[in-house]
């Protein structure tokens, strides 16, 4: 039966993820089968996950996509799946209680931690604190009865003398809350970082010494068999039986260091409506797949690679072809940049791209747009029907320096709050990008009518 467990942080920067890894890591090592999950809209701690584990990691996000595809993407993937795993590992986002709101669970850990009936693991940085720790601690676990708490575990611990401070103040004033283990600093440990967070998978690998190195930390701090004996167990079901779907299109996913946002479940869902996926590098592939139906090119770091794509002329001629042959095209963030004329780069260099869209973008040196997004289409697109609504988030330092004029703009969107005065969501004959990354399963209907639209394409 698979265990679950929640990693939450008092804050970001604690050392949440270092953690989260590391326990994968020790799991692994011990011969286990480890399924993770990412809380939030995020996609390169999943790939770290998919890197430790070996299996895709998957984004649970009760704002983007709601309670029922939350618990239907978590079970699909741990007592429905084919290779049941032993273990979920669900890293959370941001502190344990923040979330989309600052009055409610939305987009929180703890909204998942609930509607999992999972158990947390707070992380907490105890660096310069002692007794403090346990006030702070307190105040977590005390904050919403409605959570349960595998135990608290103590991140850059200087020494022994700070770990036996730290044991005392626990035990004398949180004596309920398990003290799970005390880890020490260890700098040389964590993945390096860069304007939009942890550098990715692709462009730094967990290499098993690392990864060794990982497990031996935890596993010196943390009483990882204790740990595991406390966690609840899922109750097994069957797997579920496949879906037969014939294939009905050929769609290129790009997919390579400078492509590689992806939710995973964008991908599965549009497999089940049909979609045979066929992965491609912009970076290194001279021609896209044979007999493509259609294009999806998700987000990354487009300007990290940018001479690189530039120097790539067969494929960006190739995709600019595929556009203006009228076959849908669908592209998000860093994807939606490779379609534009050009690019300039924080260093000030402008390098041409595929020219879909007659638009310059430039990256800047702060935030151009932050947050969670609900997308509403004034006119019908190759994602539905007029008033299709989905949600997703956007994140990005570039912005579009000069418009395409001949591009309609069908998004209507808004943040949380209220409608943005924004143009989203470009349309030049049958490609659609947006800097806006959407969930599928926040409405599944989008990756139906993308198939669909990929199918009419096929058919002239």
């Amino acid at each position: 039966m698979t265990k679950v467990l929640i990693v939450a942080g008092t804050h970001s920067g604690c050392g949440k993820t270092l953690t989260s890894l590391a326990l994968m890591a020790a799991l692994v090592r011990r011969g286990l089968v480890v399924q993770a999950f990412k809380v939030g809209p995020d996609f390169i701690d999943p790939g770290h996950h998919a890197a430790v584990t070996g299996r895709p990691s998957h984004t649970l996000d009760g704002w983007m996509t709601g309670r029922k595809a939350v618990q239907d993407i978590f079970l699909r993937h741990t007592v429905h799946a084919a290779v049941r795993p032993d273990v979920a590992v669900v890293e959370g986002v941001m502190g344990l209680y923040d979330g989309a709101s600052g009055s409610g669970d939305a987009g929180s850990t703890a909204e998942i931690a609930k509607w999992l009936d999972a158990p947390v693991l707070l992380v907490a940085d105890a660096r310069s604190m002692a007794r403090s720790a346990a006030a702070l601690v307190s105040g977590y676990t005390a904050f919403d009865d409605a959570l349960t708490f595998a135990g608290v575990v103590f991140n850059r611990v200087g020494s022994e003398n700070h770990r036996a401070l730290l044991a005392e103040s626990m035990a004398t004033y949180c004596p309920s809350v398990r003290l799970a283990g005390c880890l020490p600093r260890d700098e040389a440990l964590s993945v390096p970082s860069r304007h939009l967070g942890l550098m990715t998978a692709d462009d730094h690998p967990l290499a098993a010494p690392r990864l060794e190195g990982m497990a031996n930390w935890v596993e010196g701090g943390v009483d990882v068999p204790g740990l595991l004996s406390l966690l609840p167990s899922l109750h097994p079901g069957l797997p579920e039986e496949p879906r037969e779907r014939p294939v009905r299109a050929r769609i290129g996913v790009a997919r390579d260091a400078a492509f590689c946002f992806y939710y995973e479940d964008n991908l599965r869902l549009l497999q089940e409506a049909g979609a045979e996926l066929c992965f491609f590098s912009p970076l290194a592939d001279a021609e896209l797949p044979a007999g493509l139906d259609g294009l999806y090119l998700g987000g990354g770091y487009p300007e990290l690679h940018a001479r690189q794509l530039a120097g790539n002329i067969e494929m960006r001629h190739a995709v600019r072809e595929f556009s203006e042959s009228g076959r849908p095209v669908y592209a998000e963030c860093g994807g939606f940049m490779y379609l534009m004329r050009e690019l300039r780069t924080a260093e000030g260099e402008t390098v041409p791209m595929c020219g879909c869209f007659a638009m310059r973008c430039r990256m800047d040196e702060r935030f151009r747009a932050l947050g969670y997004r609900e997308v509403n289409t004034m006119a019908p697109s190759i994602l539905g029907p007029a008033w299709t609504v989905a949600r997703g988030h956007e994140f990005h330092y570039s912005y579009v320096a000069e418009q395409d004029p001949s591009a309609l703009a069908v998004y209507k969107v808004k943040d949380r709050r209220d409608w943005l005065g924004q143009s989203e969501g470009f349309v030049h004959r049958n490609t659609l990008g947006s800097y806006v990354h959407l969930h599928f399963a926040s409405n599944p209907a989008v990756a139906e009518a993308f198939v669909e639209a990929c199918v009419r394409g096929s058919r002239g």
